[in-house]
């Protein structure tokens, strides 16, 4: 069994898994599971009023988990698979674990080879960084903090990552709640589709 089946088989066992994306390595558990969920925030010293985000193969996946309006539809066919996540209405399956309670989840397809072939295997995941909160986001796995690395059942080495987090947009308020990768780029957008309507 390769690594990927390995790690899959882990997160369907409700364990935690280290794995790279292209922009910082990822903390992944399965994103509709209560007690992976909080296995995560366990790890992480997250305060539970900081909703985590969920990531998926493609774009065609992530309407099992959330309801998005056309516009929200539109955007993630224009920057998905990518540094991006996007909020979007949450479907009842999704727990209020995962969103703190907050109506909206944030969805990620990462654009890296080996978070998608996880991805394939199992989905959704949890979306956030691997390091304890306030360390900073890691980018090579022998950056990893102890407590990740403890509390990781498997840990996929994909090398050094891109470095900067994802960007987080609220496409139907037009905003950018988090500026990372391709900020500049996702203003635009939204500032032509807000003058188009």
């Amino acid at each position: 069994m390769d690594e990927i089946e390995q790690a899959a088989r882990a997160i369907r066992d409700g364990n935690l898994v280290v794995y790279p994306t292209e922009t910082v390595y990822g903390l992944g558990a399965d994103a509709l599971d209560p007690n992976a969920i909080d296995a995560v925030f366990d790890a992480k010293r997250r305060a539970r009023e900081k909703p985590v985000s969920l990531a998926v193969p493609d774009v065609e996946s992530a309407l099992s988990y959330v309801r998005p309006t056309e516009r929200e539809r539109k955007f993630m066919r224009e920057f998905l698979p990518g540094p991006v996540t996007v909020l979007c209405e949450k479907r009842d399956v999704v727990p209020d674990v995962l969103t703190a309670g907050k109506p909206r989840v944030g969805v990620r397809i990462p654009d890296h080879e080996r978070a998608l072939e996880l991805l394939e295997h199992v989905a959704p995941i949890t979306s956030t960084s691997a390091n304890v909160s306030g360390h900073t986001s890691v980018t090579r796995v022998a950056d990893l903090d102890t407590e990740i690395e403890d509390a990781a059942a498997i840990i996929i080495d994909g090398g050094e990552t891109g470095g900067t987090g994802s960007t987080v947009v609220n496409v139907e308020r037009g905003e950018i709640v988090r500026r990372g990768e391709l900020a500049d780029e996702i203003e635009a957008w939204l500032t032509a589709e807000t003058a188009e309507e």
